[in-house]
C-alpha cells in the first residue's frame, strides 16, 4: 500500500516562473538585427512556439533516462537549425552512467547515423558530439538487422561511445526519396540496473523540467539568430566560418555545411553553381530567417543530388527564385525575398565551395 502523499499547497507559482522564463525567448524577436517584415515577424511567433513544443516533448515528456522514449526532434512543423528535408531526426535523453542497447532493422535508407550528445543548448548554444556511429561503419545479420551498445566503455561489435557529459542520443536517417525509401526501425532500452517502472512525478522534478525547457526555448533561438547574423554580414555567399562550430552544434562530422543568406529584389533570382564532387549525396535548401526549412510538403523549396538535372560537364545549377525561369534547377523562395540557406556535401571527396550570384530574370 502506498504512503500518503505530503500536502504541498498550490504551484501556481512555479507555472507563473516557467512563463516569465519562456517569455525571455520574445527577446529574438526584438533585436535589432531581426527582421520586422510581417512575415518575418509571424514566422518568428510560430517558430518560437514551435521550439516550445519540442523542449516540452523532450525535457518533460520524453525526459526520464531510465526509460528511453525515441521521439521526432523535427518534423514537418516544427523545424530547427535548418533542418534537412530528407532527413529524418529522432532523439531520446540518456545519461552516461547507464548502459544502453540499440536494435533495429536498415530497410533501405541509404544514409543512417546516429550520435550520442553533450546537450548544452540552454547554457552556451553547442551540442558537442560525443560519439558517432554510421552504416558504413557497422555490422549487420544476413536480414538487414542490428544491435548497437551505448556505454561509456567500449563494447564488442557495433558500439557507440558516451562522455560523462552525454545526455542525448540524435539518429538522422537521410533520404534521396522518402515516398520510395523506407526508414530504418530502430528501437532504444537501458540494459544497465535500474527502476522497473518510472517514478512518481514530484513538485521539484517538474518545476526543473519546465524551467530547463524554457532555457533551452531561449537558448536554442539565440543560437541560431547568432548565426543568421554572421551569414547576413556575407550576403548572397556561402558563410567561410568553422565547420567546428557547426558540428558542435549538433551537426553530423560526416557532412560539409556550406549556410548562407540571400537578399533578393523583386524580378532577381538567386543562382547557385558548382561542380559536384564524388559524394555520398548532396542537397540544398532554402530556409527563412529562423532557419527553419520552408514548406516542403507542399512547394519545391530544395533540390538533392536525386532530383537534380546536371549539366553537361557533371555540374549543376540551381536557381532560386519566385517562378521557374525554365533553366537550371529551380528551387522556389515560396514569397521569402530574404532568408537564409544551406547546401551540404555528404562525405565529399573534396568539400568545393559553391558559387552564389544574384541574376535578373
Amino acid at each position: 500500500m502506498s504512503e500518503p502523499q505530503a500536502n504541498v499547497g498550490n504551484l501556481d507559482h512555479v507555472w507563473r516562473q516557467f512563463c516569465a522564463a519562456l517569455a525571455e525567448a520574445g527577446d529574438v524577436l526584438a533585436r535589432p538585427s531581426s527582421p520586422t517584415t510581417a512575415l518575418d515577424q509571424a514566422e518568428g511567433l510560430r517558430y518560437l512556439s514551435r521550439l516550445t513544443r519540442t523542449a516540452l516533448n523532450m525535457l518533460v515528456d520524453s525526459s526520464d533516462p531510465d526509460f528511453p522514449r525515441l521521439f521526432l526532434l523535427c518534423d514537418d512543423t516544427i523545424k530547427i537549425g535548418a533542418d534537412n528535408p530528407d532527413n529524418l531526426y529522432q532523439q531520446c535523453v540518456v545519461r552516461p552512467d547507464r548502459d544502453y542497447r540499440i536494435t533495429g532493422h536498415r530497410n533501405t535508407v541509404p544514409y543512417f547515423s546516429i550520435g550520442s550528445k553533450a546537450n548544452r543548448y540552454a547554457i552556451d548554444g553547442t551540442m558537442a558530439s560525443t560519439g558517432e556511429v554510421e552504416f558504413a561503419q557497422m555490422e549487420f545479420g544476413p536480414d538487414g538487422s542490428f544491435e548497437i551498445i551505448v556505454s561509456r566503455t567500449p563494447h564488442p561489435g557495433n558500439w557507440l561511445p558516451m562522455a560523462d557529459d552525454t545526455s542525448l542520443l540524435i539518429v538522422r536517417q537521410t533520404f534521396d526519396n522518402k515516398h520510395t525509401q523506407v526508414a530504418a526501425y530502430v528501437k532504444v532500452e537501458r540494459i544497465s540496473a535500474g527502476a522497473k517502472v518510472p517514478a512518481l512525478l514530484d513538485p521539484a522534478t517538474i518545476e526543473r523540467q519546465l524551467m530547463g525547457a524554457a532555457a533551452w526555448t531561449r537558448g536554442t533561438a539565440n543560437t541560431f539568430a547568432n548565426w543568421s547574423e554572421w551569414f547576413v554580414g556575407q550576403s548572397n555567399r556561402i558563410y567561410d566560418g568553422d565547420q567546428a562550430v557547426f558540428w558542435k552544434a549538433g551537426g553530423d562530422p560526416n557532412i560539409w555545411y556550406g549556410h548562407f543568406h540571400y537578399d533578393l529584389a523583386p524580378g532577381e533570382a538567386l543562382v547557385i553553381e558548382t561542380p559536384v564532387p564524388e559524394c555520398r549525396m548532396w542537397n540544398v535548401q532554402i530556409d527563412n530567417w529562423w532557419m527553419e526549412s520552408l514548406d516542403h510538403v507542399h512547394q519545391n523549396v530544395w533540390i538533392n543530388n536525386s532530383m537534380a538535372r546536371y549539366e553537361p560537364d557533371g555540374s549543376v545549377v540551381v536557381v532560386c527564385a519566385d517562378h521557374d525561369p525554365g533553366w537550371g534547377n529551380w528551387v522556389d523562395i515560396a514569397g521569402h525575398r530574404s532568408g537564409t540557406g544551406l547546401w551540404r556535401w555528404f562525405n565529399a571527396r573534396e568539400n568545393i565551395v559553391p558559387k552564389l550570384r544574384v541574376v535578373k530574370l
